[in-house]
């Protein structure tokens, strides 16, 4: 049986408050649970001075009395993450139980492994990942087992901030409540393990499969863990199209409701092996207001539409300006995504503003804090990233209708 949020919060009524006097569920220092097959993650309101040992110690107690209980029921808990947050919402604290390596099953990580700069002559079947069992999945396109809805985020143009929306996107459907998985497909220049502040985390391989990260409430899989951080990437096509299989089809994904792919910029290799591969539900595209971007997204929005793949709707990033004083700038010009949508005939998803927050998350790789920040220009960022998610949430379910996936409930009580 997987973890469920209810199990997990029931648990935490047994363990107590150091600084309420209560347990956290009835003190209120639980902010949030999020739990999918047998991972959990925990974010707890703490002051910052209760001191890092009792903050240890309240974790200590927290992962003992999940997993005390879940073996009791027959369950299993293989990573537990737990943050302490302030009042603010800045992260005091995080500590970590379990993880993504079985040290008797393991091989050893890839990225530790030389990864070749081009394929061998007349090698067309080649592996670009070491430590994974080569795919026997037939080519053409197929859902991947267990996951409802597979999305692609992709843009015509680098630099629009495509794989923050996408990062974005995951962490706030999964905060409510849905099990998402995030897959970093920009293959040549990865940035999600900075955004997701992966560092100190090792990629495992268990049974020829990887295992994905925990993390911010998402399961995620970049091939940025995979090699060594400064090495370049000198791939070939044909090299390109095997690791973005081999990230999609074999990484333990387990059940998902949601698998977003941050696709890299433009319209080349992966964009058509990942229509080649996967059955999508649909794809998001993500422009900046400027005319340059427009023209590209456009081109974009052409490729989705030439693969057969329907575009759920735009995103207008790097919207406007919102200073720490709750003022907005529009320093690239606002509103010429939306109006490019209108063009095109697709939905316009909303427009999400940069801000100083925004850029010392992603650096941190604390997204989740996208979501909880109360300064003015946090709130205005938290609007627009829930208002794009609400939107997405709509396409998604009027796509999967639309191609006979999603068939209408009857409840009759």
């Amino acid at each position: 049986m997987s973890l469920s949020k209810d199990f997990v919060t029931s648990c935490l009524t047994g363990v107590p408050d150091p600084v309420r006097g209560k347990d956290l569920v009835s003190s209120g220092a639980l902010q949030w649970v999020s739990a999918c097959d047998t991972y959990a993650s925990i974010r707890l309101c703490l002051p910052p001075e209760a001191g890092k040992p009792v903050l240890q110690q309240v974790a200590q107690l927290a992962h003992a009395k999940v997993t005390q209980i879940a073996q009791r029921n027959g369950n299993q808990v293989d990573s537990l993450i737990i943050e302490f947050v302030d009042d603010a919402g800045t992260v005091i604290h995080t500590a970590r139980f379990g993880g993504m390596v079985a040290p008797a099953q393991a091989t050893e990580p890839a990225r530790n492994q030389p990864t070749p700069s081009a394929p061998p002559p007349g090698s067309a079947g080649h592996e670009p990942i070491p430590g994974l069992q080569k795919s026997a999945k037939p080519a053409g396109s197929h859902a991947l087992p267990g996951v409802r809805n597979i999305i692609a985020v992709g843009a015509g143009k680098g630099g629009v901030g495509k794989s923050s929306i996408a990062l974005n996107l995951a962490v706030g459907l999964a905060r409510r409540g849905h099990a998402v998985g995030l897959l970093d497909g920009d293959i040549y220049g990865p940035s999600m393990p900075t955004m997701l502040g992966l560092g100190a985390l090792e990629q495992a391989v268990i049974a020829g499969r990887l295992q994905p990260f925990y993390v911010h409430g998402i399961k995620a899989i970049t091939i940025g863990k995979l090699v060594d951080a400064d090495r370049p990437l000198i791939w070939r096509g044909p090299m390109a199209h095997g690791a973005f299989k081999q990230l999609a089809e074999q990484t333990a994904w387990g059940e998902l409701d949601y698998l977003i792919i941050d696709l890299p910029p433009g319209t080349g290799d992966i964009a058509l092996t990942m229509a080649q591969t996967l059955q999508l539900t649909g794809a998001v595209v993500v422009c900046t207001p400027q005319k340059v971007a427009q023209d590209d997204a456009v081109r974009a929005t052409g490729m989705f539409r030439q693969l057969g793949i329907e575009v759920l709707g735009v995103v207008e990033n790097m919207s406007y300006f919102v200073g720490d004083d709750g003022k907005s700038y529009d320093i690239f010009g606002r509103g010429g995504a939306e109006v490019m949508a209108q063009r095109l005939g697709v939905p316009f998803l909303g427009a999400v503003p940069i801000t100083m927050a925004l850029r010392e998350n992603s650096d941190s790789g604390n997204p989740t804090a996208n979501f909880d920040a109360e300064t003015p220009s946090g709130t205005r960022l938290r609007d627009a990233l829930e208002n794009l998610i609400t939107n997405l949430e709509s396409q998604t379910a009027l796509a999967s209708m639309r191609s006979g996936a999603q068939k209408p409930v009857l409840t009759i009580s």
